[in-house]
């Protein structure tokens, strides 16, 4: 049987167009967010607002993908965002879900890479630097909303789990490098990880603690 694989293809998590995605399915409690399908509870670093849903059929790989995008603002701007991405298979026919390795942007920038245990299964994470694009056509419904995105560095993380070969979960989540009170470097270089120090290494030092808390805080229900 062919075996289903999650879509990550950026124009494929950005579907905007499509029609909007069950908000019953997702509940967000202050920092706790409640998903329903597949079961799982997460406390999220801040309290986040759900800014843009949508879903997206993939025939080819028999399932549907889900797209929830939240941020956290400061002045109509935006300081944190995370993006969760959670494919169903729609076909009982099908073999089980996999889902490919995660890969940073570049791997000078990639700061740590490793494996969770959650519930019965393992997930995948990683942190590096990324740069914010407030032009990128994927942004465009926040700034229609009046909300900017900063053009500047941010850190981010991602976290990929299998859920039984029958959903995946896969989670962005990133946050603005000037927004930690220190003073940083917009030169690439000073943030290669083999050279990353002073206020540099604070801040991914802060960023890590707080996304591994995250990830470590997700409780998985069996069915």
């Amino acid at each position: 049987m062919k075996k289903i694989v999650l879509p990550l293809v950026v124009a494929v998590l950005f579907s905007w167009t499509i029609a909007i995605a069950g908000a019953k399915d997702l509940e967000i409690q202050k920092k706790k967010l409640i998903s329903q399908k597949p079961p799982f509870t997460i406390i999220l670093p801040s309290e986040f607002q759900l800014i843009h849903s949508s879903s997206s059929e993939n025939p080819k790989e028999n399932s549907l993908t889900r797209v929830y995008f939240l941020i956290k603002e400061k002045n109509k701007q935006v300081e944190e965002m995370l993006i969760f991405q959670i494919a169903d298979k729609t076909n009982p026919q099908a073999g089980p879900m996999t889902t490919p390795p995660l890969k940073p942007f570049t791997e000078k920038r990639m700061y740590s890479k490793g494996k969770v245990k959650r519930g019965e299964g393992e997930g995948d994470y990683l942190t590096q630097l990324m740069a914010w694009n407030p032009d990128a056509p994927s942004l465009q419904p926040i700034i229609k909303k009046g909300i900017t995105m900063p053009s500047s560095w941010a850190l981010q993380g991602q976290f990929l789990l299998n859920y039984q070969g029958e959903h995946a979960v896969f989670i962005r989540y990133s946050k603005d490098a000037d927004s930690f009170g220190l003073k940083v470097s917009e030169e690439g270089d000073r943030w290669n990880q083999g050279s990353i120090s002073g206020n540099e290494k604070r801040v991914y030092e802060t960023f890590q603690k707080t996304f591994m808390e995250m990830i470590n805080s997700i409780q998985i229900k069996n069915p």
